[in-house]
C-alpha cells in the first residue's frame, strides 16, 4: 500500500500535472470573464440592433406547457432553445479568439528570445593557457 501511495505522490507532484491543474483553474476563471463580457457587454448592443431581442429568449415552441386548473404547470413546454445555442456559440468564438491572441503573443515573445544572439562561448582550457603564456612572455 505504501508503494502505491508513494507512486501516486510522485505522479501528482510531477511538474506537468501541477502546471495542468493551474491551467485548468485559470482557464475556468478566464471562461467566466469571457462569458460575462459576451453576456453583459457584447450581446446587449447586438440584441438592440436586431430589435431589442435577448438571444437567450429565442426558442421554437414545439409543445406548449400543460397547466392544471389552479394554473400550476403539470408538464413543462417542449422548446428548441436556439437562442441559447447562439449565445454559447458566441461565447466559444470569443474564448477561442482570446486564446488565439494569447498564444500568438507568447509565440512572438518566444521567437524574440530565440533570435537574440547567443553569448560567445567561453574559451577552451587550451586557449586560456596559451593566452596566459602569451601575457607572461610579453612581460
Amino acid at each position: 500500500m505504501k508503494k502505491w501511495l508513494d507512486e501516486f505522490k510522485q505522479f501528482a507532484m510531477r511538474g506537468n500535472v501541477v502546471d495542468m491543474a493551474v491551467g485548468i483553474i485559470i482557464g475556468g476563471a478566464f471562461g467566466k470573464i469571457v462569458t460575462s463580457v459576451v453576456n453583459d457587454i457584447i450581446m446587449p448592443p447586438i440584441g438592440l440592433m436586431v430589435g431589442g431581442v435577448n438571444f437567450k429568449d429565442l426558442k421554437i415552441m414545439m409543445k406548449a406547457a400543460e397547466t392544471g386548473p389552479a394554473g400550476e404547470i403539470l408538464k413543462p413546454a417542449v422548446t428548441i432553445n436556439y437562442g441559447q445555442f447562439l449565445q454559447t456559440t458566441f461565447d466559444f468564438l470569443i474564448v477561442a479568439f482570446a486564446i488565439f491572441l494569447m498564444i500568438k503573443a507568447l509565440n512572438s515573445l518566444k521567437k524574440k528570445e530565440e533570435t537574440k544572439p547567443a553569448a560567445p562561448p567561453a574559451p577552451s582550457a587550451e586557449v586560456t593557457l596559451l593566452t596566459e603564456i602569451r601575457d607572461i612572455l610579453k612581460k
